[in-house]
């Protein structure tokens, strides 16, 4: 029997939800919060992870210890203490600021399809992480990351490519995260044994 479902996520123990969506085959680890977000078929996060403000592509493995779309304090403020915007924790009766809330949930991280975050890496908000791409292991994610490319470090630096330039595209127009559960079903034994190249040749129309 799977142990995902195609009707919506799996969630693990304490998981926290708030204004999250999920696409089937979906999976979020216990421990983890997921605040303004949307996970695409088939992605997951392991335990710990807290992902705020992101468009989670297809097929997005994040390990465990994950922070995407981390909030910012207001630099440009007389203070960068969240009184000025979580003013009920200290006061009745102050008006909120829902400008602040805005801009923080306007700044969305978004992660492609097939790519891996690496176990307590982190994505900062506005970031793009391309289809295909790889983030190491305690990374953080500043800039936009380029589809297929491998990033460490901190801040995160390309250290090499996943797959050549001219595979990378040709991986991105074949879009094999868009077929069908029961196409995939079949071509399981060419996702296992066939290298890159193979596999686009036997598929690609």
């Amino acid at each position: 029997m799977p142990e995902l479902s195609p009707d919506g996520p799996v969630l693990g123990a304490r998981c926290a939800l708030d204004n999250a969506s999920f696409g089937p085959f979906t999976k979020v680890g216990e421990d983890s919060r997921v605040q303004n977000a949307h996970f695409g078929a088939y992605s997951y996060c392991d335990r710990l992870c807290d992902i705020a403000n992101a468009e989670i592509g297809k097929f997005a493995n994040i390990a465990a210890m994950v922070r995407i779309g981390a909030t910012d304090h207001p630099l440009d403020r007389a203070s960068l203490h969240h009184f000025m915007y979580r003013q009920d924790y200290y006061w009745d009766g102050v008006d909120p600021w829902p400008e602040h809330w805005q801009r923080r949930e306007a700044r969305r991280a978004r992660i492609g399809h097939d790519t891996w975050i690496g176990h307590a890496a982190m994505v900062k908000p506005g970031v793009v992480l391309g289809d295909g791409a790889v983030v190491a292991s305690g990374a953080v994610v500043t800039k936009d990351v380029a589809p297929y490319a491998i990033v460490a470090g901190v801040p995160a630096k390309v250290i090499r490519l996943r797959l050549p330039e001219d595979l990378a595209q040709r991986m991105i127009a074949l879009a094999w995260w868009d077929w069908d559960h029961e196409t995939l079903r079949e071509r399981i034994g060419d996702f296992r044994t066939l290298p890159v190249a193979a596999f686009l040749e036997k598929y690609e129309r």
